[in-house]
């Protein structure tokens, strides 16, 4: 933004730097033309004045031996008039061609004023006389034909130059106005599209804000440029961490009015329910109920042990256990997972399409600080969710690696089944969500509460061909234990459990 608004000054600047230049420029070239007409008009004017004297002396020529003769002082004073009026023709400068004929010019009114020297001064007979008036009068009018000549010739030049110099004026005095009007037109013009620029991202911002001050967290700044952009994507993200502290707190929130609601709950029903089921064991016990009854009896028995666990779910989720953290390593509490595991009943199929487990583990992964009885807890849930996902068999995938960008662990539970619908990604770690005929919906709620307890997140993900992928991250913190060395022994990468 700084370098639009130096840019912007600088052509402003430019504007009126070229504008006043050329107005400065055009005054000076009208100013030059006019001095230069001006004095070609003077000359001109000498011109005219030079055969007006001329017309006098011959005038006085014409006179002498009248009663209208004039005096012989009147007589030099025209002569002088005239030397001095081709005088001033010298003081301009002229080309090489027309200095010659000023030279020739001015030897022409030597001997003119010579002759007329002669004729008012010399004291001859009357012959001589009228040989001397007619040579003065010749000489006269030679010159005077020589300067009609001249100033004929000069005269359409400098009436051409006149009217060019006319016209030149009046485009340059047109182009002024045109300037005027134009000039502040583009500065305006110029303005507005500068301001658009400064106000639209400003206009942005404002509405952005107004947005989010009306509860609109989804609400982006579209892209903006320069230091504006920067805002832009300062603010975008801020509303999403102000969308995801949002959620973070509704979800605590609604974590504990569940855990009061079912810890609540599980009491209540809890006590009640062991003596109902006390009563019907007694019951059960007795050999006076018939084989019918006592079946059915037992039946209730299971319903109710169903109903205990879960009641134990509720109060793991609204209360879980705080950990007992000591230094743990991972692949052992996988190994012992995946151990029990494969006992399960999912694991094991008599018609040979039972669920096989593949462990790669890394051996030279650190250990942490965690609670190994609630890392089992998490491991196995992930495990036996990937297994049931596959009811017509399939392969369960354990990584485990360590990922030095974040510092953490990261343990992978991947299966091969029909994977997870998009849409439903995100809420199947919410409470009482399932997919499942027989499910709770709380085993991925707890399990993801546990992680978070460790200061871990996890996350779902559809493999790129089958199945899902879930990804639990574990940070190493300052409370882990030193690396294990690189030749402890563990189990090779890509061993079938």
């Amino acid at each position: 933004m700084k370098k639009k608004i130096i840019i912007s000054l600088v052509l402003f600047s430019l504007i009126f730097l070229v504008s006043g230049l050329y107005i400065i420029a055009t005054i000076e070239s009208a100013s030059d033309k006019t001095a230069n007409l001006i004095q070609l008009h003077q000359i001109q004017l000498l011109r005219e004045h030079l055969q007006l004297e001329i017309k006098r002396a011959q005038a006085d020529l014409y006179l002498k031996n009248t009663r209208y003769e004039q005096s012989l002082d009147a007589i030099v004073n025209h002569m002088r008039s005239m030397s001095s009026t081709v005088s001033v023709c010298f003081e301009c400068h002229h080309e090489p061609a027309i200095q010659g004929r000023l030279v020739s010019l001015r030897e022409q009114v030597d001997a003119f004023k010579t002759a007329m020297s002669r004729v008012f001064t010399m004291r001859a007979n009357k012959a001589r006389m009228e040989q001397e008036q007619d040579n003065a009068y010749q000489l006269g009018l030679q010159l005077l034909n020589d300067v009609s000549n001249i100033t004929s010739m000069t005269s359409p030049k400098l009436e051409a130059r006149t009217l060019a110099a006319f016209d030149e004026v009046t485009r340059t005095r047109q182009i002024l106005y045109m300037l005027l009007f134009t000039a502040p037109v583009v500065v305006l013009a110029l303005a507005v599209v500068f301001l658009q620029r400064f106000t639209r991202p400003v206009k942005e911002l404002l509405t952005a804000t107004r947005r989010l001050k009306s509860g609109d967290l989804d609400y982006r700044i579209p892209k903006l440029h320069d230091e504006y952009g920067e805002v832009a994507e300062s603010f975008n993200d801020m509303a999403s961490s102000l969308k995801e502290q949002y959620l973070n707190m509704q979800w605590a929130e609604q974590l504990f009015l569940l855990g009061e609601m079912s810890g609540g709950l599980a009491h209540e029903i809890k006590n009640p329910l062991a003596g109902v089921k006390a009563s019907l064991e007694v019951l059960v016990a007795d050999s006076v109920i018939p084989a019918e009854d006592r079946s059915l009896l037992t039946k209730a028995i299971e319903q109710i042990k169903k109903i205990e666990a879960l009641l134990k779910s509720l109060l793991n989720f609204a209360r879980p256990p705080k950990p007992q953290f000591m230094a743990v390593d991972v692949n052992s509490v996988l190994e012992a997972t995946i151990s029990l595991a494969q006992r399960l009943p999912v694991f094991m199929s008599a018609d040979g399409k039972g669920v096989k487990i593949v462990k790669l583990l890394d051996p030279r992964i650190w250990d942490i600080m965690a609670d190994p009885l609630q890392l089992q807890q998490v491991f196995m849930n992930l495990i036996v969710n990937a297994a049931e996902a596959m009811p017509q068999g399939g392969m369960v995938t354990v990584r485990s690696s360590y990922d030095p960008a974040s510092h953490a662990l990261q343990i992978g539970v991947s299966d091969t089944g029909e994977g997870v619908d998009p849409e439903m990604v995100d809420k199947i770690f919410r409470p009482f969500y399932t997919t499942k005929a027989k499910g709770t919906g709380l085993g991925l709620a707890i399990t993801k509460r546990l992680i978070e307890q460790h200061g871990g997140t996890i996350r779902a993900m559809n493999n790129r061909d089958l199945g899902v992928t879930f990804l639990v991250t574990l940070p190493v913190t300052q409370r882990e234990a030193p690396a294990p060395s690189t030749d402890r022994p563990g189990p090779a990468a890509g061993k079938e459990a």
